[in-house]
């Protein structure tokens, strides 16, 4: 499953005190290949792919679709920022349908450390709130990537399970729905 459904898409651009978080574009293509062929990146995500075999496989407007904002830092694309909805094959959900938002990001290594993917996830969950009130929103990594564990506390996610997935144990947290004057 793929996207959020009914909202629609792409948002206008959502610009944060440092960032702009925009669907994707053509010149965001060598920034995807660079994102996805970076074993510090893919570390926890399955592992590096060859740079020839991005170079032939991502499209001409890579991240096209619902759900993918491309986070963007003095006119550069620096990482992205994903909601999906979680299958309900995979293990961790909140619902037995599951089909909840599930938060995901991947930013450049040069990127890391500033406070980016903090800002950009607030925003992104913000707009989450407006687009999809009542909603909780998901969010799963292994549980040895402590800093995306201690940035998903921070973002307000709350341990619901571990479980093991793809070789390691998986993280699974969830933020309760949010809606209101400050998430609009």
């Amino acid at each position: 499953m793929t996207g959020l459904g009914p909202v629609a898409w792409p948002p206008a651009p959502i610009r944060t005190e440092r960032l702009v978080l925009r669907a994707s574009a053509a010149r965001d293509r060598a920034a995807f290949v660079e994102l996805f062929a970076s074993p510090e990146v893919s570390r926890y995500v399955g592992g590096a792919r060859p740079r020839d075999e991005l170079e032939r496989a991502v499209p001409q407007v890579p991240g096209r679709r619902s759900g993918t904002f491309v986070v963007e830092l003095d006119d550069a694309m620096i990482g992205i920022v994903t909601l999906d909805r979680r299958e309900a094959e995979r293990p961790g959900r909140v619902r037995p349908e599951a089909g909840e938002p599930e938060l995901g990001y991947l930013f450049l290594p040069q990127a890391w450390g500033h406070g980016y993917a903090a800002e950009a996830c607030t925003a992104v969950l913000d707009w989450c709130a407006q687009e999809l009130p009542g909603e909780p929103v998901v969010l799963c990594t292994q549980s040895a990537n402590e800093p995306a564990v201690r940035l998903a506390r921070m973002l307000g996610f709350s341990e619901a399970e571990r479980f093991e997935g793809y070789g390691a144990e998986q993280w699974f947290g969830v933020r309760p729905s949010r809606s209101g004057p400050e998430f609009g």
